[in-house]
């Protein structure tokens, strides 16, 4: 008997990318993809009642405000969708037995060191979308016991609004640009996010708790444009900035790498070296 998967925020870049796979999958498991029009997760009526009809094995929460810059004037926006709506959907997932699979971010940490990040350190976020999403943590495990949660870390696809898509845009409109230097962090291709979920969900053995997932090793904005621009084939005359020379809204941690040998320990999954996963995407924006 096929289990379901619900997903939620299934519009996104995670949701799009797990709906490209989902076909492989589709002997074993109904998916059910829900947007926010069809599922608000800030309702925590018309989450009961989504849970109700259709009684799910497993949630994905690929749903987020994640506009980081606009969190700080949006503050509670970004709490009602990043904290109380994945609330209500631990809730309703304890009350149904599902087990919860949701995502969050390498923003929790304030990234005022050089080591990497490991799930049990200490949290720090210096913004509201990190804030926000640490509260989420913090109510999807109290809420429900059978939660995994996966930090991740600069997600970008071939959908939606993303950074490289930016770059791509850019580089097509102009001949130099500037780009932050002193920011250190991990590219994630959503779609290897995507694929790592459902290593976890067809694991028979649920460990759940913090894990870490992104594409390795650490990198900076700067080197990250300039891949985009040598995959992408651009001549584009790319300059490196101190973060004070481009300032934003929001503060950005400095260095918030994370180490992932406990997600490859625990659920056997080996992450990929950025760059050729970045390959792949940009191969595909290029066609």
């Amino acid at each position: 008997m096929q289990k379901k998967i619900l997903v939620a925020g299934a519009n996104g870049q995670l949701g799009n990318c797990i709906r490209k796979i989902a076909p492989d999958f589709e002997l074993d498991y109904d998916f059910i993809f829900a947007d926010s029009q069809t599922l608000d997760v800030t309702d925590e009526g018309k989450v009961n009642d989504f849970f109700a009809e259709h009684k799910p094995d497993f949630c994905i929460n690929a749903s987020a405000y994640t506009a980081v810059d606009l969190a700080e004037k949006e503050e509670e926006k970004a709490f009602a969708i990043n904290a109380y709506g994945v609330a209500n959907l631990a809730s309703s997932c304890a009350e149904y037995n599902t087990i919860l699979i949701h995502v969050s971010t390498d923003y929790v940490f304030d990234g005022e060191t050089n080591l990497d990040y490991s799930e049990d350190d200490f949290t720090n976020p210096i913004g509201v979308y990190g804030k926000s999403k640490l509260l989420g943590e913090e109510l999807a495990l109290e809420n429900n016991p059978k939660t995994v949660i996966l930090r991740t870390s600069w997600l970008y696809s071939e959908f939606n609004k993303n950074f490289v898509k930016t770059m791509l845009n850019l580089f097509s409109q102009r001949d130099e640009l500037g780009i932050v230097a002193d920011q250190f962090g991990q590219p994630t291709n959503a779609n290897d996010l995507a694929e790592a979920i459902m290593t976890i969900v067809e694991s028979p053995n649920k460990n759940f708790g913090v894990f870490h997932f992104s594409n390795y090793p650490e990198t900076t904005w700067f080197d990250f444009a300039k891949k985009i621009a040598e995959f992408s084939h651009s001549k584009i005359k790319l300059s490196p900035l101190k973060t004070e020379e481009y300032p934003t809204p929001a503060k950005r941690p400095q260095r918030s790498t994370m180490n992932l040998d406990k997600i490859e320990k625990v659920y056997q999954i080996e992450p990929k070296h950025w760059e050729n996963s970045l390959e792949d995407c940009v191969e595909l924006l290029i066609k």
